[in-house]
């Protein structure tokens, strides 16, 4: 919501009204694509293991 009405500047019955889908496509072309918006590599996911090791 936080995204939707403040940074998009939606009405509430335009905010309400998206689909996933859409909102995805706004946040995209009002941001640009995320970092995110791959799986991480394995690389990536053995620096995390080893930053925050399970106890």
């Amino acid at each position: 919501m936080a995204i939707g009405f403040g940074l998009l500047g939606l009405e509430p019955r335009a905010f309400w009204s998206l689909t996933l889908a859409e909102l995805d496509a706004a946040v995209r072309g009002r941001f640009g694509a995320s970092r995110f918006d791959r799986p991480p590599t394995r690389r990536e996911v053995n620096a995390l293991a080893e930053r925050y090791p399970d106890i």
